[in-house]
C-alpha cells in the first residue's frame, strides 16, 4: 500500500508546506495532497492558500513526488477552469497529478460557511451537488480526450496521467466513482467506510485501473505495515492511504522513518 501525506494550507505557511513536501519526497511518500478551501476557518486556521496555485509552487520545488487535491470542490470553479488548472499543474510538474474531486457541502454544514460569507450560492440538494460533479467529469473527459474536437485543440492537454479520484461518504457517490473515475477515497474512521468501498467496487464491475484509498491522521505508528490499523487497511483492499499531517508534525518527523 502506498502512503501519501496531506498538508493543511490553513494552518501552515508556504515555507512550512514547501519543507514538508521536500521531506515527504525524500522519505519516499507517494504523493503530497492539499485541501481545497477558500477560507482558513474551514480548517481551523487563520488564512488559506488556493489549492492549484499551491500545487503549481510545489511542482517546481519538488521533482518526483506526485501531487494531488483531496478534494477539489467542484463548485469553486467552472468545470473548464478546473480542468485547465489541473492540466497546468501537470505541465509545470512534468509528472502525475491526482485530481481528487468532491461534490461540495450541504447548506447547513460548517464547510459551506465560507461560501455563504461571500454570497456564493450553495446547492441545496444532494442530487444537485452530484449533478455538478457529473458535469465536471463530462467536461474533463471531453477536454482531455486524445480525439477531442478541433475547437478544443489549444486547451492544455495533460501529457502525464491525471487519475480522477472521488471523495465519497455514501454509496451513491461511490457508485459514480466506480463507473466514471479512477478511484474512490473515504475517511478511514467513516462509519459507512466498508459500504462505500463495496459500492465503488461493485459499480466498477471487475474493470481494472481503479484505486481504493482512505485518509487518516498521520501517525508514525502507521508507517509500520504490521501495525493493526495498517493490517486492517490491507484487509479492506486499500491501495493507498493519505496521511493528514497534524499541527506540530514537521519535516523532521516525516524524515525520521521511511513509510512502508
Amino acid at each position: 500500500m502506498i502512503l501519501d501525506v496531506q498538508v493543511n494550507p490553513a494552518r501552515l505557511s508556504w515555507p512550512q508546506i514547501r519543507d514538508l513536501a521536500a521531506a515527504a519526497e525524500e522519505a519516499g511518500y507517494g504523493a503530497v495532497w492539499t485541501f481545497d478551501h477558500l477560507a482558513g476557518a474551514s480548517l481551523r486556521g487563520g488564512s488559506m492558500l488556493e489549492a492549484f496555485t499551491l500545487l503549481g509552487a510545489l511542482a517546481v520545488t519538488t521533482s518526483t513526488i506526485e501531487l494531488g487535491t483531496m478534494v477539489a470542490n467542484v463548485h469553486n470553479r467552472t468545470p473548464a477552469t478546473l480542468a485547465v488548472a489541473a492540466a497546468s499543474v501537470v505541465a509545470i510538474a512534468g509528472r502525475t497529478m491526482r485530481l481528487g474531486l468532491g461534490a461540495g457541502s450541504s447548506p447547513d454544514s460548517r464547510w459551506s460557511a465560507e461560501m455563504r460569507a461571500i454570497g456564493q450560492p450553495v446547492v441545496g440538494t444532494l442530487a444537485g451537488r452530484h449533478a455538478r460533479l457529473t458535469e465536471v467529469l463530462d467536461v474533463i473527459a471531453r477536454m482531455y480526450a486524445p480525439d477531442r474536437p478541433p475547437e478544443l485543440a489549444t486547451f492544455p492537454l495533460p501529457h502525464h496521467p491525471v487519475p480522477v479520484v472521488l471523495g465519497a461518504s455514501g454509496p451513491t457517490l461511490a457508485q459514480l466513482a466506480g463507473r466514471r473515475a479512477d478511484g474512490v477515497n473515504v475517511g478511514w474512521e467513516h462509519p459507512r467506510r466498508d459500504e462505500v468501498l463495496a459500492a465503488a467496487v461493485a459499480a466498477r464491475g471487475g474493470r481494472g485501473g481503479f484505486e481504493l484509498s482512505t485518509w487518516v491522521t498521520w501517525s508514525a505508528d502507521l508507517l509500520d505495515p504490521e501495525h493493526p490499523e495498517r493490517r486492517a487497511m490491507a484487509a479492506a483492499g486499500l491501495h493507498r492511504a493519505v496521511l493528514v499531517v497534524p499541527n506540530g508534525v514537521g519535516p523532521a518527523e516525516l524524515s525520521a522513518r521511511r513509510p512502508h
